[in-house]
């Protein structure tokens, strides 16, 4: 069999050399790290020795790359965002369109035809003349009207005769235009009777739609 020989308790080193060589390791590992590690990782050379040695330059070069990498995924996390913050913007602005041109196709769908005049009447009166025009009417029918008066004033009679009955719906003095309807209340002809009571010429305009059968001078 293979025997070892022991070593002696005087060949072992004392407790005084381990420490010495502990402290040794670790001064060593200090050194390596102040002038060769951070020059070479991080470009920290406290002691220059780093520089002298040409680490100084691989651990600039490091913290370069490095910072670039970070400037680099900075941008593109903004880059993101701003793409992101675009998306968004993009949806509100079409749902703002959707609601909209929604709003302005329910308003088209709903909003009524206006019916445009079906009549429409000019003349001049001079001072003192008068003149007629009547609707015919069956009962219960309705009319719109618009009379304008250009030029002055005139006096007028809205009413309506026929089937022996007679009404008398409106009356102005010194008028320069109205509007309204006219009810009839029987069978018959409803309309104006005007005068001109000033020293001038006026110019009436009327304009007519709804229900009835004719519009005529009844002068």
């Amino acid at each position: 069999m293979f025997n070892a020989e022991k070593p002696s308790l005087d060949e072992l080193p004392s407790s005084r050399q381990l420490l010495r060589s502990t402290a040794i390791a670790a001064a060593s590992a200090v050194a390596i790290l102040v002038t060769v590690v951070l020059p070479a990782e991080y470009d920290i050379d406290p002691t220059g020795i780093g520089g002298v040695l040409g680490l100084s330059e691989m651990g600039e070069i490091k913290a370069q790359l490095a910072a670039e990498a970070e400037a680099d995924r900075l941008m593109e996390l903004e880059a993101q965002q701003e793409a992101l913050r675009g998306q968004q913007e993009s949806s509100l602005l079409n749902d703002f369109l959707g609601i909209f041109v929604g709003a302005a196709h329910a308003q088209e769908v709903t909003a009524e035809p206006v019916e445009e005049w079906r009549d429409e009447i000019t003349f001049t009166l001079a001072p003192g003349d008068t003149a007629e025009w009547k609707l015919v009417m069956e009962e219960g029918q309705v009319a719109e009207f618009v009379m304008l008066v250009e030029g002055g004033r005139v006096n007028f009679d809205l009413h309506g005769h026929g089937s022996g009955q007679s009404e008398t719906y409106e009356k102005g003095r010194g008028s320069t235009g109205a509007e309204g309807e006219i009810n009839a209340s029987f069978a018959g002809e409803h309309g104006w009777f005007w005068r001109n009571r000033d020293n001038e010429d006026v110019t009436v305009t009327v304009k007519v739609r709804g229900e009835y059968a004719e519009f005529k001078d009844a002068s």
